[in-house]
């Protein structure tokens, strides 16, 4: 039975790895999770220089999720390189670094840093506030993206992978213009923008107003953009959203993703990703299927 996939000329063990900003950079849950036994882990997003992320309070439970406004707080590449990747380099597994930035300088500056690094893909955020454009993100607008997209590939020696931002009219729309723009893979769906309010105190629960939605409520919309975006391009999916067993994920796999990230489900349960991995070799040896890509894309009309 394989569960290998093929990630853009990366072999992954199988298709379960971590969502970025959910797992740290491995350390912190190394003592719950077996690391060796997923496929990838992906790392917090790095900048160029440390970022301290916005004014707490900054994440808040809701129904079937919680929102979160950490404002990608790290402590930039030069400790990422000094620190992270030596301790990941100790497991059986490979290694995304998942890059953000506030303009496209910043982007390529992390990227040409990991160039020499031992790190297999780079998962690039494009839902971050471009400043130069009055903040609106760079995955809000198809034209940014593929620019951005063939940019980080002038720059990178590791495949590129496009995380998408769902607060958009039509994800394929995205999807397309990384495409145009050379991207290797795309992963999705980043967060939802939305809203608390705490009634007693009459002010928002978030200091930052708006959070980043995540959680099972968010699922079916994420299994949607992912069965969009596979039938309007042609390079592999990663899929995430509200992932919280294995049956989640093969969900996702159906709808068309070659691998799949977890994400808000480690926060309640540190060890959701050996399980999940774990529940699709059951699944496969229920169904009897003998290798993973036959699951990829493989949902029907009834």
């Amino acid at each position: 039975m394989n569960m290998s996939v093929d990630l853009c000329g990366v072999t992954l063990k199988n298709p379960v790895m971590t969502a970025s900003g959910t797992f740290g950079s491995g350390e912190e849950y190394s003592e719950f999770v077996d690391l060796n036994k997923l496929g990838a882990v992906v790392t917090k997003g790095v900048a160029n220089v440390p970022w301290t992320g916005n004014p707490t309070p900054r994440v808040a439970e809701v129904y079937g999720g919680m929102l979160n406004a950490i404002g990608l707080q790290n402590p930039g590449i030069d400790l990422f390189i000094e620190r992270d990747i030596p301790f990941l380099k100790k497991y059986d597994t490979k290694i995304i670094v998942n890059v953000c930035g506030h303009s496209t300088e910043e982007y390529v500056a992390v990227v040409e840093r990991l160039a020499d690094q031992p790190v297999d893909l780079l998962e690039i955020n494009i839902s971050c506030p471009n400043v130069r454009e009055g903040g609106i993100a760079f995955g809000q607008d198809p034209k940014m993206v593929e620019a951005v997209t063939k940019e980080m590939k002038k720059h990178a020696k590791q495949p590129v992978i496009m995380k998408l931002s769902p607060n958009v009219t039509d994800i394929t729309e995205m999807a397309k213009a990384a495409e145009a723009g050379g991207a290797d893979a795309l992963s999705m769906i980043n967060t939802l923008t939305g809203m608390k309010i705490d009634i007693h105190r009459r002010c928002f629960t978030l200091a930052n107003r708006t959070g980043g939605m995540s959680g099972p409520a968010v699922h079916p919309i994420a299994v949607r953009m992912v069965y969009q975006s596979a039938q309007a391009v042609k390079i592999p999916i990663i899929g995430m959203g509200g992932i919280l067993n294995a049956e989640d994920a093969i969900e996702m796999i159906l709808a068309g993703a070659t691998a799949v990230s977890v994400g808000t489900a480690n926060f309640t349960n540190p060890r959701v990703t050996e399980e999940i991995v774990d529940g699709i070799h059951a699944y496969m040896e229920t169904y009897q299927v003998k290798d993973i890509k036959e699951l990829v894309g493989a949902v029907h009309d009834r």
